[in-house]
């Protein structure tokens, strides 16, 4: 696992780095074609993943040039991309599909664009929030622009890329629940890892929603305004979007550790 951590990091990064001339918010945030990888590396990966996304992010700031207090921020977002999609999968209820990731199925397909959505909002609201408590940018800036950015990468080539690769990781026996010990997986209920999947979804989405909801009606920031547009007031009337964010981080966080994995059970089952 310590070995797919750094393989996950080394990946991310590579695929970061070149397109960071591709600015969309000059010193935050560029397109980013490597979003392709952290919810696909997590149905494969599990922990790795989310490890080696958060790594992946922060050293691709260091050699990028886009190295902020922000980045602290865009640590913990990357954490939570890689983070998601091995916790949800399998607990979204009637979205589940109760198989494998091959991307062979309808059902399948549905529940990686399910997982895609509620890992960009996580992200999106994560950095977005943290770099409007630091004055940085409003959240509506950042907030639509990483959504869209990290939602539309992950559910175009998610699926391919996983069809892909799921075979092959299967058979070479690199699955995460092939390498951790019984041990070091949670042992949890099958309604309590339910009701925290679907809770870790309903909070993301509507922490993303309420979000950029503060910051274009109760603070007026213009919708689609630019960052070069924004106003010192724009970034400082936080004290709202502050407890809004303190209170969806802590049930994020809260659900999270109450939560179980589904996904190694049913990799299991269909070896």
């Amino acid at each position: 696992m310590i070995i797919l951590t750094v393989v996950v990091t080394a990946t991310y990064t590579a695929v970061l780095i070149p397109f960071k001339g591709l600015v969309l918010v000059p010193g935050f945030t560029e397109v980013r074609l490597a979003n392709v990888l952290p919810v696909v590396f997590s149905v494969l990966f599990g922990p790795a993943a989310a490890w080696g996304s958060a790594f992946g992010n922060l050293i691709g700031d260091v050699f990028g040039g886009t190295l902020t207090r922000g980045s602290v921020f865009g640590f913990v977002g990357n954490f939570f991309f890689g983070f998601a999609g091995y916790k949800l999968w399998g607990n979204l209820g009637r979205l589940s599909c109760d198989e494998e990731p091959a991307m062979d199925s309808a059902g399948q397909l549905l529940e990686f664009l399910a997982i895609s959505f509620v890992s960009a909002a996580g992200t999106a609201a994560i950095i977005a929030w943290g770099l409007e408590v630091l004055q940085l940018l409003p959240f509506s800036v950042l907030g639509t622009i990483i959504f869209v950015n990290d939602f539309l990468v992950a559910a175009i080539g998610g699926p391919i890329l996983l069809r892909f690769l799921y075979p092959r990781v299967k058979r070479d026996g690199l699955l995460y629940p092939d390498l951790m010990r019984e041990g070091d997986l949670p042992s949890v209920s099958e309604r309590r890892q339910q009701v925290a999947g679907i809770g870790i979804a309903a909070v993301s989405i509507a922490w993303i929603v309420v979000g950029i909801g503060i910051s274009l009606g109760l603070q007026g920031v213009p919708f689609g305004v630019g960052p070069a547009d924004v106003t010192a007031s724009d970034v400082t009337r936080t004290r709202i979007q502050l407890f809004v964010g303190s209170v969806a981080a802590l049930l994020l966080l809260v659900a999270s550790l109450l939560s179980g994995e589904r996904l190694s059970a049913i990799l299991r089952r269909d070896d």
